[in-house]
């Protein structure tokens, strides 16, 4: 579509995290008239794109059009950085850590190396001089990948709105009506609560988790928010070693995936446990720590990290998932409202996506590219489309 037909369009973007976010900029800097609605604000609580940090990688076992994605991501950090001094991205690189079963790793590997992405095979003796901090018992073998770190999700998403409203677009924060009542073929005006509403010639839907519960017919369990528990643990004071000056970003695939961010904007000592949590109602959902968790990931930290076998926690948060059946994303049109473009499916890896998915989506919506059928809402329809083996993070 021509640059002066995209200044011409009205454009709502329904949800300001990663994916709705980058997407609303991009769509500013095409020229297109954007009004940007969250019902919570950017990096809320509840939100996916909340909390402090995230980790940016590009290793993703054999799924390579994630890796190139994810490559390309990192690129426009990097460079959003150059541009504004924002320091959202911080390279501490990704230690992976593997078991007897490295089909990940050589899946990983084999596609990094394809992508031209820098990556490093360490030896269990080198890994143990470069990070004594680690205990490596159960660890068979370890990529590093140097260019990998973490980002800061919470400032980086209120930044992103406040660049869509310093280069011209508005921002809203209201509530959608759900279900979204969607009229063959157009929709024109979106109801909001209290009884507001927004009119647009085309409506992007980037809602995360709550994707499902507004478009109960067409997206439904295609996306199913799960509890993930998230845990910070506090460091020795004035000690570094556990810090993101001495210890990278790291990934443990032995057993259960586990992963952690040190240092994380001096909010402590970050760990998750990866495996696919409960469902969880990211709205009214109770985000209390739960002891059984709380008692498990001890065990876990006083093997992997010794030093931190006795940290007092520090703080707990509730990270869900908008998780997709085979964890891909949702890039497509409303298949009775061609108006209506519905984005999703981060599955707890999307947020490092966010300028990528952003500047796919804009295109999308203003008709210079066309989705791909990956992405499609399609692919869940005969129910056989089964969660990836892969581990994802």
């Amino acid at each position: 579509m021509p640059r002066n037909k995209s200044r011409s369009l009205r454009i709502a973007v329904i949800g300001a995290g990663a994916f709705g976010g980058w997407t609303a900029l991009a769509l500013v800097r095409r020229g297109a008239r954007v009004t940007l609605l969250d019902a919570w604000g950017p990096g809320n609580v509840r939100a996916s794109s909340g909390g402090e940090t995230r980790v940016i990688r590009a290793g993703y076992g054999s799924r390579a059009i994630y890796t190139r994605m994810a490559a390309d991501a990192l690129g426009r950090w990097r460079d959003h950085d150059a541009q504004f001094g924002r320091g959202f991205y911080r390279k501490t690189g990704a230690l992976w850590l593997c078991g007897k079963d490295d089909r990940f790793r050589r899946a990983t590997a084999a596609a990094l190396t394809a992508e031209g992405v820098t990556l490093d095979e360490l030896s269990i003796a080198t890994a143990k001089r470069r990070y004594p901090q680690i205990s490596f018992g159960g660890v068979r073998s370890i990529l590093f990948e140097p260019e990998a770190g973490f980002l800061l999700a919470r400032r980086a998403c209120e930044h992103v709105v406040e660049r869509v409203v310093a280069e011209g677009g508005e921002y809203l924060q209201s509530a959608v009506v759900s279900p979204v009542r969607v009229p063959h073929r157009r929709l024109d005006r979106l109801a909001l609560t209290r009884g507001h509403s927004v009119v647009a010639d085309v409506f992007v839907f980037a809602c995360g988790p709550w994707l499902g519960t507004l478009f109960p017919g067409v997206v439904g369990k295609s996306v199913t928010p799960t509890r993930q528990d998230v845990f910070y643990f506090g460091t020795p004071a004035g000690d570094t070693r556990l810090t993101e000056d001495q210890l990278p970003v790291w990934v443990d695939l032995t057993a259960r995936p586990m992963y952690g961010i040190p240092g994380n904007a001096n909010r402590g000592f970050k760990i998750a446990d990866d495996t696919s949590g409960p469902a969880f109602d990211p709205t009214s959902g109770d985000r209390s720590a739960r002891s059984s968790r709380v008692h498990a990931i001890r065990r876990y930290l006083a093997r992997r990290f010794p030093a931190m076998g006795r940290a007092p926690l520090v703080g707990t948060e509730v990270c869900q998932y908008e998780a997709s059946p085979d964890s891909g994303y949702i890039i497509d049109r409303h298949p009775g409202t061609p108006n209506v473009w519905i984005v999703g499916g981060g599955s707890g890896h999307g947020f490092k996506m966010g300028p990528v998915i952003g500047e796919l989506v804009a295109a999308h919506v203003t008709g210079q590219t066309q989705p791909d059928p990956l992405f499609s809402l399609a692919r869940f329809a005969d129910g056989r489309t089964r969660m990836s083996s892969e581990k994802w993070m």
